[in-house]
């Protein structure tokens, strides 16, 4: 474990803890942490009668100004000594009122009392440093704040509750048990029995195997913990913020029969199955000398090209354009494409629409009705299958960025480890990129990292976690 300089361990750190608006929330929190946290309470919480400071008691009382004995805040003040608290430090934390003034007027008296104003993710890096958790589960505190759908909140209490460490763990056990092997056969061959390098190869195997199946559902992970960005593109008045409003269940766009009514980009968040997505609803693209609608066109254009997904809704009823075609030919490159065919209310055939010769092989159709809601749920599963986030259901820890590119490299330091077993070369050949898959497996749960490394981590972390 990497150890922290005294500067760092040493002070004692605060900040506000939760939200700060003004008139939302009732309840605010100051928190603080290290060695003068209890001192600090004691200088500025005064509580009536006898109420004694016992560790994980609540006190009633008020915070006051010690210098001219001012109640700033009636609150309730928890005491949380070590090592029984999130940091592993004496903390203490100042219940207030919610809002703008009063919190912040209590966090100024804990910081002119001695305090420092912590840096973000602060408090977690020092729950990390003093082994109170493991970066990975640190990780998944802050993947747990930032969730925007339950199921992206169910798989960060997953690695709250360690599934992702002790998954990592396992595997550089098994291969520190082949590492110790190896390198005992390096020094000590002829007084040890043979080594089976059939069975040290098929565990590297196993292993790897392992490891790249944690990085390919990562990706799923990714969909759930950032969304997706899906722009809707379509010629004017074909429906667009008719299939908007639709997905999101609400009226999000202005909808009428006049054509380029859309003039701006119109963007709406939602949850579907459980994958957050941001839909961008597009102006109508078109040649036009309005100079307010050819800005909505131009953000279209960069909706396009920073899209995760595009639908190109078209209508059913007057068939496949070449105003359609050309708005296909705008999507990227690579950016997957569904096509949509609205209107299926007016239509007396079937729920699919007609074959589009010039679409893409790999582009799927499907029809729907934004006025009455029909398709809606082929729309949805379709949508996500044509996002890689059809196996999101069953995933039951998953790599973030940083853990998916170490992953990934001890993967292909095992590839390495194991051309040289191909190759017949001596044990002290299959060890070198053998540690090296090891160390990089400890990276990502915090066994061997730079303070470095852990600055840059803990710094994506929101103020007083």
């Amino acid at each position: 474990m990497i150890q922290s300089s005294p500067q760092r361990q040493g002070d004692t750190i605060a900040a506000i803890a939760t939200a700060v608006a003004a008139g939302a929330g009732s309840v605010a929190i100051v928190r603080l942490s290290g060695p003068a946290a209890e001192a600090i309470g004691r200088r500025l919480f005064a509580s009536p009668g006898a109420q004694g400071w016992e560790s994980h008691r609540v006190l009633y009382g008020h915070v006051v100004d010690p210098a001219d004995g001012r109640r700033v805040d009636e609150a309730l003040l928890l005491l949380m000594r070590a090592p029984r608290s999130f940091t592993r430090e004496d903390v203490v934390e100042l219940h207030c009122h919610g809002g703008l003034i009063a919190v912040r007027q209590v966090l100024e008296l804990v910081l002119a009392a001695g305090a420092r104003l912590a840096g973000a993710g602060e408090f977690s890096q020092r729950a990390f440093l003093n082994g109170r958790l493991d970066l990975t589960r640190a990780e998944a505190i802050a993947e747990m704040i930032a969730a925007r759908s339950r199921r992206a909140a169910e798989l960060a209490m997953a690695g709250i509750d360690g599934g992702l460490e002790r998954r990592i763990a396992g595997l550089r056990e098994r291969l520190l048990d082949q590492l110790a092997e190896l390198e005992a056969r390096v020094d000590f061959e002829e007084d040890l029995p043979p080594l089976d390098g059939t069975a040290v190869r098929a565990e590297l195997l196993a292993v790897r195997a392992e490891l790249e199946h944690l990085v390919a559902d990562s990706r799923q992970g990714e969909l759930l913990r950032e969304g997706l960005r899906v722009a809707i593109v379509g010629r004017p008045n074909v429906g667009k913020s008719s299939l908007l409003n639709l997905l999101s269940r609400r009226e999000r766009a202005i909808v009428t029969d006049l054509p380029g009514t859309t003039r701006d980009l119109l963007e709406s968040d939602l949850v579907l199955d459980g994958v957050p997505l941001t839909l961008l609803d597009t102006a109508g693209i078109r040649p036009t000398d309005d100079r307010v609608e050819q800005l909505g066109i131009a953000r279209s254009h960069q909706a396009l090209a920073g899209a995760d997904a595009v639908l190109l809704l078209f209508d059913q009823v007057a068939g496949w354009t070449a105003a359609d075609q050309e708005l296909m030919a705008l999507v990227p490159d690579g950016v997957p494409l569904l096509l949509v065919g609205n209107k299926r209310d007016a239509l007396p055939v079937g729920p699919v629409p007609a074959p589009i010769p010039s679409a893409p092989p790999d582009a799927p159709a499907v029809s729907i009705s934004a006025l009455t809601g029909a398709g809606r749920d082929g729309l949805v599963a379709a949508l996500l299958g044509l996002c890689g986030a059809s196996e999101i259901q069953g995933l039951q820890v998953a790599l973030n960025g940083r853990q998916r590119e170490l992953a990934a490299a001890a993967a292909t330091s095992l590839e390495r480890s194991l051309e040289a077993a191909d190759h017949g070369l001596p044990w002290d050949f299959w060890t070198i990129d053998l540690r090296g898959a090891i160390a990089g497996l400890g990276a990502i749960t915090g066994e061997e990292v730079t303070e470095a490394v852990l600055d840059r981590i803990f710094s994506r972390f929101c103020i007083g976690k």
